[in-house]
């Protein structure tokens, strides 16, 4: 594989990977706050 294929790809697949992190933190907590919230 040529190395600039990683070169372009790495920093999209860290912001995506960090996109998700922070979308998936804040969709736990909500969720939590809802179940709580129900019972």
């Amino acid at each position: 594989m040529d190395w600039r294929v990683i070169v372009v790809l790495a920093p999209l697949a860290v912001a995506g990977g960090w996109a998700v992190y922070n979308i998936g933190k804040y969709a736990i907590a909500q969720a939590q706050a809802f179940l709580s919230k129900q019972a």
